[in-house]
């Protein structure tokens, strides 16, 4: 007698069986993608090593210029100020006037002094020259060299003058002090109705032909940086707009402060710790390659420099140029 299934038993059906989970495979798309994403980020880690680590770079850069400190020439009170605090000035401009009165009577003073000298070199030389005309019996050798004496005396006195005249004209032409370079104007103090001494600084100008960087790099990537390699300057002021420039010159020395001489001149050397040594930075001089439009430069500003060393042909020899052009 054959047994009969439960009704509420259920059996599998071929549907069923087909719509049951199979596990997915990877497919080759797949692997593909993740191995572009492996390889893409191998690449950038690679590259980002060669920016950090193998390139030259420093946040420790700092914008340089230099300054002309404008001192007058001859003493007196100044009469003008023809330029205002952080003007753009050129090579040449009239910056501040000196009271001239003195000055105009000193040089009407020379050129009477002079006209005097004149007359009588003239009359000397002509003096000189009758008494060359007569015979020895009509004048005595003697008297005859007197009056040429005469005459080389007055003709020094004459030239005498003349430097002087020279000298004052020179002064007044001194009341007027102009620019030396081509800048800015920074700091004015200086205002109408001071006396200006003659030596002393009255104004300060910001040479804005002279702005470079000062980068110190860790003494530990200076063998990897050469003058003449392009260099990218970003300030901190303007992160948006990196500037191009070229490495000039590397400096040759810094202060060591195991050198200063403490109690009873001896040298004070600071304790160190002998498993760790810290690198010291060189200050490296970089230019800028072009004036950069749209940046306000200004000495002190913050800098990052990233050096772009070339290959060097003869890389395990770095040092040697290096010693050849200290001798």
């Amino acid at each position: 007698m054959s047994e009969i299934p439960p009704k509420n038993i259920a059996t599998p059906t071929s549907a069923q069986s087909a719509a049951s989970p199979v596990p997915a495979t990877p497919s080759a798309f797949g692997l593909f993608t993740v191995f572009v994403v492996l390889a893409g980020a191998v690449v950038l880690g690679w590259l980002a090593w060669r920016y950090y680590f193998d390139t030259p770079w420093t946040r420790d850069a700092t914008v340089r210029v230099y300054t002309a400190q404008v001192a007058p020439q001859v003493s007196g009170q100044v009469t003008a100020v023809l330029v205002g605090d952080n003007q753009r000035i050129k090579k040449g401009d009239l910056l501040f006037r000196i009271d001239d009165r003195d000055y105009l009577i000193a040089a009407r003073r020379a050129e009477t002094a002079l006209a005097r000298a004149q007359a009588q070199m003239v009359n000397s030389q002509a003096e000189a020259a009758r008494r060359d005309e007569l015979s020895d019996a009509a004048v005595s050798p003697e008297v005859r060299q007197t009056f040429e004496s005469e005459a080389e005396i007055a003709k020094a006195a004459y030239d005498s003058a003349m430097v002087d005249l020279d000298n004052a004209r020179l002064n007044l032409n001194r009341v007027e002090v102009r620019s030396p370079v081509n800048g800015y104007v920074t700091n004015l103090l200086l205002q109408t109705g001071t006396y200006a001494t003659i030596g002393q600084a009255a104004m300060t100008l910001v040479d804005s032909d002279s702005y470079w960087v000062s980068g110190y790099f860790e003494e530990t990537q200076i063998a990897r940086i050469r003058p003449g390699d392009p260099a990218e300057i970003i300030l901190m002021g303007f992160p948006d707009q990196p500037i191009e420039g070229r490495v000039e010159s590397l400096a040759r020395g810094i202060m060591d402060p195991n050198a200063t001489p403490g109690v009873a001149g001896l040298p004070a050397v600071n304790p160190v710790f002998t498993w760790v040594r810290l690198a010291q930075r060189i200050p490296v001089r970089i230019t800028f390659d072009a004036a950069p439009k749209g940046v306000h430069l200004a000495a002190g500003m913050t800098a990052t420099v990233h050096v772009l060393a070339q290959p060097r042909p003869d890389a395990g020899t770095a040092s040697a140029p290096v010693m050849e052009s200290a001798r």
